[in-house]
């Protein structure tokens, strides 16, 4: 059984400057706050250079270790990976996340081959411990993790957008 979550938005960026960032272990933890009950990231630390099947290591603002374990690089249309290590109380609801990033070019341009956007969609599936876990589980990833993963596409924006006012100006 699972729970599936999906952010979209649109990003005033090219993909491969949002694909980017979604992999920058250096800026992309300020970008993910949490939400509720759900950490934001403190810090990513790769253990190889990405690519599938590697991991990297992520430092919850509450104390807390994960790992990602690529499962698709495709820069810069996709990027999946497992999402494991969790603790209590999330740990008795979920074994593990399977995350999916896509990044396509909208038709827009601002200058002849450069789009002006890019449409992400993150979407998020979490497998369940059991049956029984679905209802604590699904008021729990669908009112914070979704709103986390929201709130970290609209931090993206911003920060893409700026410095692209930055360099334009």
């Amino acid at each position: 059984m699972r729970v599936s979550l999906l952010a979209e938005r649109s990003i005033s960026a090219t993909p491969e400057a949002v694909f980017a960032l979604a992999l920058d272990p250096e800026r992309f933890p300020a970008l993910f706050g949490g939400y509720g009950p759900i950490p934001g990231l403190r810090r990513i630390t790769p253990l190889a250079p990405p690519a599938v099947g590697s991991m990297r290591t992520l430092e919850n603002q509450d104390g807390s270790r994960l790992m990602e374990r690529i499962t698709v690089f495709d820069p810069p249309r996709r990027h999946a990976y497992t999402l494991s290590g969790f603790r209590g109380p999330l740990a008795w609801l979920a074994r593990e996340g399977h995350a999916d990033w896509t990044f396509a070019a909208e038709s827009i341009e601002r200058s002849p081959g450069t789009p002006t956007s890019t449409r992400v969609l993150w979407r998020y599936d979490f497998e369940l411990t059991n049956a029984l876990a679905w209802p604590f589980a699904w008021p729990l990833l669908r009112g914070f993790m979704q709103v986390a993963m929201r709130q970290c596409l609209e931090r993206m924006a911003e920060a893409l957008e700026a410095a692209w006012r930055r360099e334009r100006d």
